[in-house]
């Protein structure tokens, strides 16, 4: 998935590198010069990111919840204000096709995504509108910054606001407009701020005078895979199901499929799966051999005795982890397994592996039926 969003006016500030030419990420910067420096801000302290090429859209309409919530994965009816969620686009065969981030403001239900995705969310979004009253239109004259970490709270006086949302998916208004949202990851002190493009400049120079360090899409990239927290288009593919990514539960379990919710496209894959299959891969935290010569990319092979096992997601250096990656593996696959991901050898981080052992009602309910 690479980026063809027009670069953002952060990457003028002396010292920012930006993202590789055709990344994602290229139209953001990478880093500032001290990329281990900048994730120990970001963990420690507290560090602003330019997130500004993560594509915006709103959606207004007496409708607006009630539509998106039967055309999406996730139970945003009753969504109320200054509330968040994520939410899924899934095809006919529950393959995610779109992953995004919404909140409830003031009668506007504000949408964020990948850049590269959004016009195509949108333009599904606007087809798929017919007689609700619903308004899917490009908000792009919005944009993203993000504050991580556990110094963010010293900062309420730049941000304008009495007190940072306590709880995640929680948001409240920002002074001049946009809003400032709580999200549970990368980590637990994580806020997003949505505000008038016209302002990025302005509101990264305040913040980075309040004290917040500059922190490029490295040190969000490593914090996130650190999180096991799944990037669309590097961490899946155009197979993935929900299930194999954690995407599933609700906002109240930082999750994007609601599993008790009315009919939606894809429900059907993500029924049968929970309530009668396992998934086919799940996505775990690998450890990379740093001595190795060469990195591995995104979308290499991982193999176990030259047996190709599962695909690489987005690969980084952490600074306290050393070089790391997400992987969607078999889930078949041992977790003390031997692996070669591209040119090194990789381990799975046990810790990151899920149990696939709670209670399936389905399955039960078979069981049941057969007197066991």
């Amino acid at each position: 998935m690479s980026s063809s969003v027009a670069p953002s006016p952060i990457l003028q500030v002396p010292g920012a590198v930006a993202g590789l030419p055709g990344s994602p990420d290229a139209a953001v910067a990478w880093h500032y010069g001290d990329p281990f420096g900048e994730q120990r801000a970001a963990a420690r302290q507290v560090a602003v990111v330019d997130r500004s090429h993560r594509f915006v859209l709103t959606i207004t309409g007496k409708e607006r919840l009630s539509w998106l919530n039967t055309i999406s994965s996730q139970a945003v009816t009753d969504l109320g204000d200054g509330e968040s969620a994520e939410n899924l686009d899934l095809d006919l065969q529950g393959r995610v096709l779109n992953h995004f981030v919404l909140t409830e403001l003031d009668g506007t239900v504000w949408i964020d995504t990948e850049g590269e995705r959004g016009a195509e969310l949108l333009s599904f979004l606007q087809k798929m509108v017919f007689w609700a009253d619903a308004k899917p239109v490009d908000a792009n004259d919005h944009a993203v910054l993000t504050l991580l970490g556990p110094q963010t709270a010293e900062l309420i006086d730049t941000l304008g606001v009495s007190a940072l949302p306590a709880e995640t998916y929680r948001a409240v208004a920002l002074p001049g407009g946009g809003f400032l949202r709580r999200m549970p990851w990368p980590g637990p002190h994580s806020f997003d701020l949505i505000v008038p493009r016209a302002q990025l400049a302005d509101w990264w120079s305040r913040l980075r005078a309040a004290g917040a360090a500059a922190a490029g899409s490295w040190a969000f990239e490593a914090l996130r895979v650190e999180a096991l927290r799944p990037r669309l288009g590097i961490d899946t593919d155009d197979r993935t199901i929900p299930h194999e990514v954690n995407w599933i539960g609700s906002p109240a379990e930082h999750g994007a499929v609601h599993l008790n919710k009315g009919c939606y496209r894809g429900q059907e894959t993500v029924a049968r799966v929970h309530n009668l299959g396992k998934p086919p891969r799940h996505l775990v935290l690998l450890h990379l051999d740093g001595s190795a010569d060469s990195r591995p990319e995104p979308g290499d092979s991982v193999t176990a005795g030259g047996r190709v096992v599962g695909t690489l997601g987005t690969v980084i250096d952490h600074f306290e982890l050393g070089p790391i990656a997400l992987a969607l593996i078999k889930r078949n696959v041992p977790a003390d397994t031997a692996l070669e991901a591209g040119p090194c050898a990789a381990s799975i981080d046990p810790d990151s592996v899920p149990a696939h052992d709670e209670p399936q009602a389905g399955r039960l309910a078979v069981e049941k039926l057969r007197g066991r």
